[in-house]
Parts: C-alpha cells; sequence; structure tokens
C-alpha cells in the first residue's frame, strides 16, 4: 500500500466528490480516481459507494477512515514538530480570517511584514470556514469566537466597535420603530449574531432590503443606498459614501481573538508576524 494514497482517500471522505478533493490537494480528478482504485486493491475492500450525489463510505471505508485520520494526526505532529523548530525566517505562512477583517485591519500588517521578511511568503485565506490548526490548514487564526482546543494558543486580540451606517445625507432611523426604513442585514446562517439580533430588534418595522455573510458587501450596498447596514467601525470609517448614525441605541462590538498551534511556538516567521500583528492591532 503506497501510503499516499491515505491523504488521497481522507480528501474524498471529507469532500464527497473527486473534483472537490481534487481542487483541495492539488491533484487531477483521473490521478485521484486512479489512485483510489489503486488504495482499494491493495486493500481488497471497497471504500466508496458512487452515487449521483458523489462518495459515499462504505462500512469499510468508515473503518478505514478511523485508521486513516490518527495516521494523518501522527503525520502532522511530526510536521509541526519539525516546523516548529525552524530559525531561519523564510518559507510559508498561511493566515485565515473574516473577509473585511483580513482586508482591512491585516492586509496593511502583511504588506509591512514582507517588507521586513521578503523571503516569507503570507497567504491570506479570507471565508466564513473554519480553518483547522491541528490540520494545519492554518498556521494563524483570527476569528469572533473564543478557541476551545487544547493544543491551540490563544489570546484576545482587539475589540472592535460597531455602528450603525447610513448612506451621507440620509435620515436616521427612529430606534424601536424603523418603519419606513430600509436594511442590509446577514443571511439566515448569521441570523444569530449579535448585530444582527440588535438591528432586527432596534429596528422592527423595517423592511428587510438584502442579506449578505460578507461584510464587504453590506457596506457596498449600504453606500449605495441599498439600505441602512451595522458595520465594524474600521470598516465603516474609511468608507468617505457612508456615516455612522447616532439613534440613540448602539450596537453590540465583538472580540477578536488569534490562535496558533502550540506545536507551531518556536517557530520564528510565525512569532515575528504574530509579534507585528499585537504592535499594530492589540
Amino acid at each position: 500500500m503506497d501510503w499516499s494514497d491515505l491523504r488521497i482517500f481522507l480528501a474524498i471522505a471529507r469532500e464527497g466528490t473527486l473534483g472537490a478533493a481534487a481542487r483541495k490537494i492539488g491533484q487531477t480528478q483521473p490521478t485521484m480516481g486512479r489512485r483510489l482504485r489503486a488504495l482499494e486493491t491493495a486493500l481488497g475492500q471497497t471504500l466508496f459507494q458512487r452515487t449521483a450525489d458523489g462518495f459515499v463510505l462504505t462500512d469499510e471505508g468508515a473503518a478505514v477512515l478511523r485508521h486513516a485520520e490518527r495516521i494523518e494526526e501522527e503525520a502532522l505532529a511530526l510536521q509541526r514538530h519539525a516546523s516548529g523548530a525552524e530559525t531561519q525566517l523564510d518559507g510559508m505562512l498561511r493566515l485565515s480570517s473574516s473577509d473585511w477583517f483580513g482586508a482591512v485591519m491585516l492586509s496593511p500588517v502583511i504588506a509591512a511584514f514582507g517588507k521586513r521578511h521578503p523571503k516569507v511568503t503570507v497567504e491570506l485565506l479570507t471565508d466564513a470556514r473554519l480553518y483547522s490548526l491541528p490540520r494545519r490548514e492554518a498556521d494563524l487564526v483570527f476569528r469572533i469566537k473564543p478557541f476551545s482546543e487544547p493544543e491551540v494558543i490563544s489570546r484576545k486580540l482587539l475589540h472592535i466597535p460597531y455602528a450603525l451606517y447610513g448612506r451621507k445625507g440620509s435620515k436616521p432611523p427612529r430606534a424601536g420603530d424603523g418603519s419606513g426604513a430600509r436594511v442590509v442585514t446577514m443571511n439566515a446562517e448569521f441570523a444569530d449574531m449579535p448585530d444582527a439580533i440588535w438591528l432586527k430588534r432596534t429596528l422592527p418595522n423595517a423592511e428587510i432590503a438584502s442579506r449578505s455573510n460578507n461584510r464587504q458587501a453590506q457596506a457596498e450596498l449600504c453606500a449605495g443606498g441599498g439600505g441602512f447596514a451595522v458595520l465594524p467601525r474600521p470598516l465603516g470609517d474609511r468608507d468617505r459614501r457612508l456615516v455612522a448614525l447616532d439613534i440613540g441605541a448602539t450596537p453590540p462590538g465583538r472580540d477578536t481573538y488569534v490562535g496558533y498551534h502550540r506545536d507551531l511556538r518556536r517557530l520564528a516567521r510565525l512569532r515575528a508576524l504574530l509579534d507585528l500583528v499585537i504592535e499594530r492591532l492589540a
């Protein structure tokens, strides 16, 4: 058995299709299919049921998955241990954050870091999914929820105030009512976020003009006259088309936390970037 085929097996099990798994690990779809067949032949078992919706683990595949994940965990631990001992300031660092935080808060810091350490390549991932630190999907993660994983070293980085924004020149809505106003808010998946709850409670009679899980999209919609929006102040205050409105009620702010795997605590390039982030943002 070729142990590298287990990585392909894990990707297919997690992504559900050959195409998605191929994109995940940077292989071609035919190669993925060929290596999966080779693994099944080596084990003498069918690991997936091929369906119209994708690949579904068989009972044998589920049993192999448990072993494969343990092997992966040990391999990644070895990789993290080796990486954590590196002292030179070159190589790759992968950061994960929300869309607006990466663009507005982290990009200037990354640019300054690049001038100091030009041999370090920083990759910034900005989307809604939570990247795994133990799996090295990211080296440094910024998020609004505290880290609970025992293997993660984390700290509160900063508190970010929020405000209600409107297009410059717009008449503020009346708190406790909102009749005649249109608002831009979070989509259903994030409807339980504190600012979305505050907006619904503060302007209960306002019409929902649009929804988005992207803060920058919300800012653009607001600036284009699409409705009032609750935005992080570092994002809203930098847009001259917008104005923060005082309606006698203030939306709740959010804390931002940063975390990394404990095995990387001695990784020089990570420490250097984290020190600069703390210097600029904390």
